[in-house]
């Protein structure tokens, strides 16, 4: 259907699930819902009620090759928009219709999500956790706006949009794919969604935050799936997205990135077997993420939509 809205949800059974595809039903438009089912664990029985398909593997094959899944079984048309929703995320009344009209109004627009908060949309203690991805002078990839107030006013750009709840343009997904689909399978779960941002600015798309959308995502709710393995993703992840986003420009980048990193461990030891372990991965898999030649992004762009730029 021409501008069709499909969703995708990636999940291992958490009992948060009925309430985030609720929470797609609810935004008075026609979504068809894939949601992703890994593991064991047995999908709560009323959030079947909810998807139009669930596609079933029987062990956890990380977030990035959940969403390739979900999005290949979309069958959506070139002007249809992708949804993706992490299975404890919820959407606030108009969050799609808000973020529909930013994509409709800016043709340049290829991605866009709202405010993800801490908790329900009308508690005045609620807190932010996310407004978009944006790169720091660490070269770390973080939320912009994290434990701040709700912002207002007008959409406004940012470097890339997380994949917890957030709405691309299909045609763009597709332009930017690797053989494998939209995100890279390899990363497994963290920085998938940064490492996609970054190649969807290179074919030209740019993303916003568009203010007037809130959902609630408090994060973290992979983390106790993972386990150990987190810490070593998110320390592994960074530098392969950043191998791939810098190119001949990653030496650069190396002294501050190097220096976080050890900062991190000297403030919190237990970190060190995770950074070794992060550092480990990330040599293992470089040659299939390091490249010569100029960053995807130019530099001076990096340093427009850097985190420092855009905070409050």
């Amino acid at each position: 259907m021409s501008g069709a809205v499909a969703a995708v949800v990636p999940t291992l059974g958490a009992p948060t699930l009925a309430t985030a595809l609720a929470s797609v039903r609810r935004q008075g438009a026609t979504v068809e819902i894939t949601v992703v089912h890994q593991g064991p664990s047995p999908m709560p029985e009323a959030a079947s009620t909810f998807a139009d398909q669930v596609l079933s593997f029987p062990a956890p094959i990380g977030f990035a090759a959940a969403a390739n899944a979900g999005i290949a079984a979309l069958g959506a048309p070139t002007d249809a928009l992708v949804l993706m929703l992490n299975d404890d995320a919820e959407l606030a009344p108009g969050w799609l219709a808000a973020l529909t009209a930013a994509l409709a109004d800016d043709p340049g627009l290829v991605a866009v999500q709202g405010v993800d908060l801490d908790r329900p949309f009308d508690h005045a203690a609620a807190r932010v956790t996310g407004c978009g991805i944006g790169w720091n002078r660490w070269w770390q990839a973080v939320q912009l706006g994290a434990g701040g107030r709700a912002p207002e006013g007008a959409a406004r750009e940012i470097f890339g949009v997380s994949a917890a709840a957030a709405l691309y343009r299909a045609s763009a997904l597709a332009a930017a794919a690797l053989p494998r689909g939209p995100f890279d399978a390899t990363l497994d779960t963290y920085y998938e969604d940064v490492e996609l941002a970054a190649r969807l600015r290179h074919h030209g798309g740019r993303a916003a935050l568009v203010p007037a959308a809130r959902a609630v995502h408090a994060g973290g709710g992979s983390a106790g799936a993972l386990g150990g393995r987190r810490m070593r993703l998110l320390y592994a992840n960074r530098w392969l997205a950043l191998a791939r986003l810098l190119g001949g420009s990653l030496a650069l980048a190396l002294p501050r990135a190097l220096a976080r990193d050890l900062a991190d461990v000297a403030r919190r030891p237990r970190l060190a077997t995770a950074v070794a372990g992060g550092w480990a991965r990330a040599l293992r898999l470089l040659p299939s993420f390091a490249r010569g030649g100029a960053p995807l992004v130019p530099r001076r762009e990096l340093r427009r939509l850097a985190a420092e730029a855009l905070a409050p």
